[in-house]
């Protein structure tokens, strides 16, 4: 077996492969990530031999090009969580976790899913088009952040990932106004200069 050096700096990684959440309810967070977000539950953790007790975890996935991946998030029950905040704020809520962002394969079908929440009464904490996305952030039942965003084009933001980072465009969260979506977000970088 051949032998590994260690190299100078970190080996960077491809990106994040999962995330587990801990919830007060599988219950009541599975109905918000199934039937809201869409995700679809691919697995439970169920008793075996070697673990007779397990823990209430469930596992989902969402659409990587009509297949499914093992998980993309977890949700593990933990009762004993303090209470969901009364409010929730993109800076100032006590929450371990600030937000989670679950992309849509396109702003056609982002604005499907607005337009579904909406109908739902979901409520739309805050609507932002960002440097290299349009979001939408709304709670889930443990009070955690959720961003529902897609992807614009990567050309767009490339050419200065930090102006992209920093440039918000805030917009409403109720009714009508808040399913419209602008196309002609800044392209930021060279190509921007360049025009």
């Amino acid at each position: 077996m051949p032998e590994v050096s260690a190299p100078a700096q970190a080996v960077t990684p491809v990106g994040v492969n999962h995330l587990v959440i801990n919830v007060r309810d599988i219950e009541e967070s599975h109905r918000f990530y199934t039937e809201i977000l869409g995700l679809k539950e691919v697995g439970r953790l169920t008793p075996r031999p070697e673990r007779p007790n397990p823990p209430n975890m469930r596992f989902y996935s969402g659409d990587h090009d009509g297949k499914l991946n093992h998980h993309d998030i977890a949700l593990i029950e933990n009762p004993n969580l303090p209470p969901p905040p009364a409010k929730w704020g993109m800076f100032d809520t006590p929450v371990a976790i600030n937000h989670v962002a679950i992309a849509l394969p396109s702003r056609e079908a982002w604005l499907k899913q607005l337009a579904f929440m909406q109908s739902r009464g979901v409520e739309f904490k805050r609507r932002v088009n960002h440097g290299m996305t349009h979001s939408l952030y709304i709670t889930d039942p443990n009070g955690y952040g959720i961003e529902l965003l897609y992807e614009l084009p990567r050309e767009m933001w490339e050419g200065d990932i930090n102006e992209a980072l920093n440039w918000v465009e805030n917009l409403p969260t109720e009714g009508e106004a808040a399913l419209a979506d602008r196309t002609d977000t800044p392209i930021f970088g060279e190509k921007a200069a360049a025009e």
